[in-house]
């Protein structure tokens, strides 16, 4: 069966209304150097819309930071670089992750997880375009574009006082919502086919679903959002020799998800596509999206025996993620933290 074509414009795959309208936002931003925040669960395709942006007019490097990732006393000389001497171990001078994107973009990934002493600093780095190495006296001018990107509601997060309300309006300049995959059920079949085309390209085995798999990956809720489906899909092909997928090969979180109800109605949710030939079945919404969830996470941890960052990636989710739906949902992982 040849894979239809997939409409990935940007670099986005789908035709659902909400993808057309991200990418006409897309050639907005681009036209500009003001900076754009993107909002969205874990998973929806935030970088995906950043390179987007950048790409659609390119200039400089694009310099993803991950600001999850930027964790004690080297936080800020990760960020803005240091001179040497600037502190123990300071054998050079560093540039850091803003000067590297100069002249570029610089995608901040999941700024809401930057501590308070930080979020000042960057305020004046956009504010000014400038910036100070650790241990440097002179402040130095820098030319970029910023992009910003949370999972985290970021005016409750300003409410809390966990973020600043001035870094909050002078990001909120352009805004970006990316739905979860919940809701553009109908670009499932246009991501699948291209999923499964890039593991072709890797040299795995073509594979494609039955009517039952079908069934279960539309009814799946999906809480890893795009980048699950894609993980779905690679471990499909590498573990299956070839052929008609069977629900037998679908991983346990999908298995249950569709053992516990009826399949959902499809012809709402693809509008007549001729991707994929599905049989259709009652609407039955049987459990809610945070059960799913969170039978996911219990199913992920039961695989890997507590392992919570293999869980992560058998789930298509990072692990600070991870952590936090275990808290919201009173979860303990038995076993290994790895």
């Amino acid at each position: 069966m040849k894979p239809p074509a997939t409409g990935g414009a940007h670099g986005l795959i789908g035709q659902s209304p909400q993808i057309v309208s991200i990418r006409r936002l897309i050639e907005k931003a681009a036209r500009n150097r003001f900076p754009v925040l993107l909002l969205g669960e874990s998973g929806t395709g935030k970088e995906v819309v950043a390179r987007a942006i950048h790409d659609t007019n390119p200039r400089g490097n694009f310099v993803p930071i991950d600001c999850g990732s930027l964790v004690g006393t080297l936080m800020e000389s990760e960020l803005f670089g240091h001179t040497k001497g600037s502190f123990s171990g300071a054998t050079e001078n560093k540039k850091g992750l803003v000067e590297m994107a100069d002249g570029g973009t610089a995608f901040l990934d999941e700024i809401g997880d930057l501590p308070l002493e930080m979020q000042v600093k960057l305020l004046r780095l956009i504010q000014e375009r400038e910036f100070r190495p650790v241990g440097a006296l002179n402040w130095r001018q820098v030319d970029l574009r910023i992009i910003a990107a949370t999972h985290r509601d970021l005016p409750a997060e300003v409410a809390a006082g966990r973020f600043r309300q001035d870094l909050y309006y002078r990001l909120n300049v352009l805004v970006i919502r990316l739905p979860p995959l919940r809701q553009r059920k109908q670009d499932i079949p246009l991501l699948l086919s291209h999923f499964i085309g890039l593991a072709c390209a890797q040299g795995l085995p073509q594979v494609w679903p039955g009517d039952d798999v079908t069934r279960a990956l539309f009814s799946y809720d999906w809480p890893g959002n795009v980048r699950e489906l894609k993980h779905c899909v690679d471990r499909l092909a590498a573990m299956h020799s070839g052929g008609v997928l069977q629900m037998a090969d679908l991983p346990s979180a999908l298995q249950y998800q569709q053992a516990a109800g009826s399949p959902p109605n499809f012809s709402d949710i693809l509008h007549q596509q001729p991707v994929l030939e599905f049989h259709h079945g009652p609407i039955s919404p049987v459990i809610s999206i945070s059960e799913s969830e969170r039978q996911a996470i219990i199913i992920a941890l039961a695989e890997t025996g507590g392992a919570r960052t293999r869980a992560a990636r058998l789930l298509g989710i990072g692990r600070t993620t991870l952590y936090r739906k275990m808290k919201q949902y009173g979860l303990r992982a038995s076993g290994r933290s790895v």
